[in-house]
């Protein structure tokens, strides 16, 4: 068992919010001792799936409304699914996006090594936008799709 200092400190998070996070009833039938929360390995489990929708763009209330179907059980295993389904395609959406970013990013570093390389840009400029090297023709077809 782990006390909530412990649990803040193992996570990164506030203890705050891991009141907060109780209080919202995230964590159902947490064990207490004298009033003063325990988290096990369920709790940790439990965290570990909440951050996890957090960072994917969820809301607490929908976070709270997958919490509330653990509780009910396997007659809601589909919809639980369905909102995993649901993030993962909104998570490898952000992805694809940050994956355009990445190769800008990656295109101009090499556009810039070049023209540094060159002493100007003129041959690089000539080379777009379709004759340039087949991996760096890639990344910058990619970065203006």
């Amino acid at each position: 068992m782990y006390s909530i200092g412990q649990v803040s400190e193992m996570f990164g998070l506030p203890i705050s919010t891991l009141r907060y996070y109780d209080k919202q009833g995230l964590f159902p039938g947490m064990e207490r001792k004298s009033g003063i929360r325990k988290f096990g390995e369920k709790e940790l489990e439990t965290l570990r799936v909440i951050e996890c929708l957090k960072k994917s763009g969820l809301e607490i209330k929908d976070i709270k409304q997958f919490m509330d179907w653990c509780v009910e059980g396997a007659s809601t295993y589909a919809l639980r699914k369905e909102l995993f389904v649901r993030q993962k395609r909104t998570v490898e959406a952000e992805i694809a996006h940050m994956n355009k970013i990445l190769d800008m990013l990656r295109f101009k570093c090499w556009y810039y090594e070049q023209a540094i390389q060159d002493g100007s840009e003129e041959r690089i400029q000539s080379l777009l936008p379709s004759h340039l090297p087949e991996d760096i023709q890639k990344i910058y077809d990619n970065a203006h799709s």
